[in-house]
C-alpha cells in the first residue's frame, strides 16, 4: 500500500511537471519542446579529489574511467594506477596505513566515497580512514601523505602537504554548510 502512495504522488508530480513545462501564454512560440531522447553518459567521477587528476592520463583515458561502473573500476584500473604510483614514488614500500602499493592503488581505484555511520565522518583522522568525508577534511595533505608519507607517514616531508590547512572562509552551520562565494 505504501509503495502504491509512492507510485501515484511521483506519477501526479510527473503529470505537473509536464502541464507545466508545456504550457505557453504566447501561442506563437518557436520554442522547440524539451526533447530527452538519447543516450546519457555519465561524465565526471569525483568521489575522491585528485585521484583521477593524478593516477591517470588526459583524453581517452580519463574519459572512459570517467564513466567507468564504479564495481568495475578497480579491476581494470588498478595497475594503471600502480604503475603511476610507482613513478611518482619509486621508493613507495607501505604507507601510513600499512599499504602495499597494490593494496593502495586498489583502494583508489574505485572512485567511490564511502560512508561508514558507525564511526566519524572523515577522510583520515590518524585513526578511521574514509568512512566518509567531512567540509574541512584536508583532503590532498591525505593523499600526498599516503603517497609519499612511507610507513611513518614522516618521508618526504616536503611532498606530504600542500601547505592550505583551511577553507578561505568560514563554513556555514546549516545547509548546505559550504562557504558563500567571494
Amino acid at each position: 500500500m505504501k509503495t502504491q502512495k509512492y507510485k501515484i504522488v511521483t506519477m501526479s508530480l510527473i503529470f505537473v511537471a509536464a502541464l507545466f513545462v508545456s504550457c505557453d501564454d504566447n501561442e506563437d512560440s518557436t520554442d522547440a519542446s524539451l526533447d530527452f531522447s538519447g543516450t546519457y553518459v555519465q561524465q565526471d567521477q569525483m568521489a575522491r579529489p585528485a585521484i583521477n587528476t593524478v593516477f591517470i592520463g588526459a583524453g581517452a583515458p580519463k574519459d572512459a574511467f570517467n564513466s567507468a561502473i564504479p564495481s568495475a573500476m578497480g579491476a581494470s584500473y588498478q595497475s594503471v594506477f600502480q604503475s603511476r604510483l610507482l613513478a611518482l614514488n619509486s621508493g613507495y614500500t607501505t604507507n601510513a596505513l600499512g599499504q602495499t602499493a597494490a593494496q593502495l592503488t586498489g583502494l583508489l581505484a574505485t572512485d567511490v566515497l564511502g560512508v561508514d555511520k558507525t564511526k566519524k565522518t572523515t577522510f583520515f583522522d590518524g585513526t578511521n580512514v574514509l568512512t566518509g568525508r567531512a567540509l574541512a577534511d584536508d583532503v590532498i595533505d591525505v593523499e600526498l601523505l599516503l603517497i609519499f608519507g612511507g610507513p611513518a607517514g614522516t618521508a618526504n616531508a616536503r611532498l606530504t602537504k600542500d601547505n592550505v590547512n583551511a577553507n578561505d572562509k568560514a563554513f556555514g552551520a546549516s545547509f548546505p554548510y559550504l562557504a558563500t562565494a567571494w
